[in-house]
Parts: C-alpha cells; structure tokens; sequence
C-alpha cells in the first residue's frame, strides 16, 4: 500500500517474477472501467502481463462500497489460496485495508426512500 506513482505495482510484478502471487487491486477508482486516467491504473500490456483482480469490474455510474470491496476481495482471496497462490494486494485505498483488517460496523442499509427525499430537497 502507498501513494499514487510510488511503485507499487512496479514491485508487485517484480515479486511474481519470484513467488506464485495474483495481484489483486485495492484502488478505489481503477474498479470502475474508463477512467484510466488519473487513477493512475495499469496499461493494458501491464495488465496482460500482470492481471489484477478487481480492475475494471464496475460501470462508472455504479455505486462501489467498502462493503462490496470487503466481499469481493475475500472471496478472491479465497480463490486465489485454493489455487495454491499468495493473494498479494496492491493499492493506495486506505478505507479498504482497513475493512479488510477491521471489517466494517454494523449499519442499516441505505434506505432510497430517505435519499430520494434528500435528492429533492436538494434539487428544490
């Protein structure tokens, strides 16, 4: 984990070249397909070389949480283990290293009719 253009996934690669890890990316803006730029998100002959898990998985219209990151990125990992690999996570998202090592509070769910009455009083 680290900052944008640290070299995070420089050295991701440089360490498949030596253990049996996947990479499985932990950037919230390189989840969403089409905004390659300023995410800083690998090139596609990077990604050829080197596949992420979790790039490019959602429209950018699409709402992506920290609780849908925490099951996604488990359920990959799980994959990635029974496979016999090393789950290697790389990526500069804070929040969710966190819900992966803390997991997230328990909340309700978001309730539409509440946003849509907020959405009004906005637009009003």
């Amino acid at each position: 984990m680290g900052p944008t253009a640290s070299g995070k996934t420089d050295l991701a690669i440089a360490l498949q070249d030596h253990f049996p890890v996947e990479l499985i990316n932990v950037d919230s803006a390189q989840v969403y397909r089409q905004l390659d730029i300023g995410s800083a998100k690998p090139d596609r002959a990077t990604l050829e070389k080197a596949p992420h898990h979790l790039i490019d998985i959602r429209d950018p219209l699409d709402a992506y949480s920290a609780a849908d990151f925490l099951a996604d990125a488990t359920r990959v990992m799980a994959e990635i283990t029974s496979r016999g690999n090393i789950p290697l996570l790389v990526g500069g998202t804070m929040l969710y290293f966190k819900v992966l090592l803390e997991g997230l509070s328990k909340m309700p769910e978001a309730n539409p009719e509440i946003r849509d009455q907020i959405q009004q009083q906005a637009d009003s």
